[in-house]
């Protein structure tokens, strides 16, 4: 396995809680917030071995609902890291936490990728979420965050929500555009079951219009000159976002914080989602040990969510197999559902979204 050159960091603390989110998270406490640095710190001196890192991640939770001097504290521990010249680092924000100072801050300390959970400007559908967004006070904190120097901005989208039309998420896609953001992710709406929207029993919208929103979002950001290179990521040419890539393309990376997972030393590891085990020091609730086939098949899943597919020459170097001897993908190659073009293997874009019904068949 190569070096890890990633690191994601879960900061748990939210003002507010989405109906829809299953991410481990708690309300924002501050009498919370330094024990859990002071654990987070521990956790990574124990386990950090020091390695150079092309991508650091903080999400959450809500990363910016951390003030002022409590960023400071998180800065601190974050200048533990090896970190390369051009490292991508990302931080989450809710667009009510980006105020000057808070910027600058962030801007300071090497941030140079901002992810803002935008979701929506549909009042109904925010309404639905649990969430507010305005869009000239969006536009407003973008072009502060831009003149601040942030360069590189990705903007995330809700769509699939109950009673949404087509219609409304033409309008929200308008709007999503106006912002001039560099990279857009977007999620249908998922079900879960520990949700707000789960434990209400809500149903998710017919499968035939949910198909027809996506469609409808791949066709827009493209004339838009965004790349369609992931499942649910568009970006700008250039800008797709280096640290989910190392996800999809199946690369080991240390995860550190509550509820945070990492993937070291071929051991996948969930870390507890229970903030006061985590500040017990019972960090790690569950590991397993990948083998050789566990790989291979998570090298399938993960990377034929990228719009390029994997290399076959890639997975022979990597795995020293012959991807066609151990998947059946000559009779998914033969039926249209995989395409098989210079050297590499990708699922046809017309069945993205019945891609797992195609791993099905797979693995």
């Amino acid at each position: 396995m190569e070096k890890i050159k990633a690191v994601y960091i879960h900061i748990p603390f939210c003002n507010n809680i989405c109906s829809y989110c299953d991410f481990c998270k708690v309300v924002y406490n501050d009498d919370w917030v330094k024990p859990y640095l002071k654990c987070l710190e521990a956790e990574i001196d124990n386990s950090y071995m020091g390695e150079e890192l092309t991508t650091l991640y903080i999400g959450g939770g809500t990363p910016s609902c951390l003030n002022i001097e409590e960023l400071k504290s998180l800065f601190d521990i974050i200048k533990k890291f090896n970190k390369s010249a051009d490292i991508e680092f990302t931080f989450e924000c809710n667009i009510n936490d980006l105020e000057e100072e808070k910027l600058r801050l962030l801007y300071e300390n090497g941030v140079n990728r901002l992810s803002v959970g935008i979701e929506s400007f549909d009042s109904e559908k925010l309404k639905f979420m649990n969430r507010k967004a305005d869009f000239k006070e969006v536009k407003k904190k973008i072009e502060l965050a831009r003149n601040i120097g942030f360069k590189n901005i990705n903007v995330d989208l809700i769509y699939a929500i109950p009673n949404e039309t087509v219609k409304i998420l033409e309008k929200d896609l308008k709007l999503f555009l106006k912002l001039k953001p560099d990279h857009i992710s977007t999620y249908s709406l998922m079900i879960e079951k520990n949700t707000l929207v789960g434990l209400n029993k809500i149903k998710p919208i017919e499968e035939e219009k949910d198909t027809k929103m996506y469609e409808l979002i791949c066709k827009k950001l493209k004339k838009a000159g965004f790349e369609h290179y992931e499942v649910s990521n568009f970006a700008k040419k250039g800008l797709e976002s280096r640290h989910n890539l190392t996800y999809w393309n199946n690369l080991e990376y240390y995860g550190f914080g509550c509820g945070a997972s990492g993937f070291v030393e071929a051991v996948r590891y969930d870390n507890t989602k229970s903030l006061t085990e985590y500040l017990k020091g019972n960090i790690i609730s569950s590991k397993s040990l990948m083998s050789k086939v566990d790989n291979m098949e998570n090298e399938l899943i993960l990377g034929f969510r990228k719009l390029e597919g994997i290399s076959l020459e890639e997975f022979f170097n990597k795995y020293e197999e012959n991807m066609q001897n151990i998947f059946p993908l000559k009779p998914l190659i033969k039926s249209g559902d995989l395409i098989f073009k210079n050297g590499r293997i990708y699922i046809n874009p017309k069945k993205l979204y019945v891609m797992n019904e195609i791993l099905i068949k797979l693995i």
